[in-house]
């Protein structure tokens, strides 16, 4: 969930959005039924059948983590072209979108390619936390600006 630092009317909060982190905070301690939404961030494009198959190891991850993974690359795809430009930015937008109502965003592997870099822009500017993990799930890192 990822909770806004300005208001209705677009003025900077502090006060209402440190009250309502702490609420979600607290709500998440105290539901145990309570599973993060995770964004995961993996390459697609190249090669795509190896790429895929990653990305369901990286939901599977996810899943026994206790986590809701949502995989974009996994979706659209089976009814979008990635090869035709505009059907492809079309599912980077509907991505984006998802993106904003995530918990966290998961990246995975070593290579960051440019679909991934504009998902982890977008998750640094909204202030959703992003994890790093290696090809074999290892964290990385935990920081907040990729």
């Amino acid at each position: 969930m990822s909770i806004s630092k300005k208001n209705a009317e677009g003025y900077p909060d502090p006060t209402a959005y440190a009250a309502l982190t702490a609420v979600h905070k607290e709500e998440r301690r105290g539901a145990r039924s309570y599973r993060l939404l995770v964004y995961i961030c993996s390459p697609f494009a190249g090669d795509m059948a190896r790429n895929t198959e990653r990305a369901r190891q990286y939901c599977k991850f996810a899943v026994e983590r206790g986590a809701i993974p949502f995989a974009p690359h996994l979706l659209y795809p089976q009814f979008m072209d990635d090869r035709d430009k505009e059907q492809r930015a079309l599912a980077l937008f509907f991505g984006n979108v998802w993106l904003c109502k995530c918990d966290e965003l998961w990246a995975f592997g070593e290579y960051i390619s440019p679909g991934m870099k504009m998902e982890l822009e977008k998750a640094w500017k909204k202030g959703i936390p992003i994890r790093f993990f290696d090809e074999t799930c290892g964290e990385v890192r935990e920081c907040s600006k990729p």
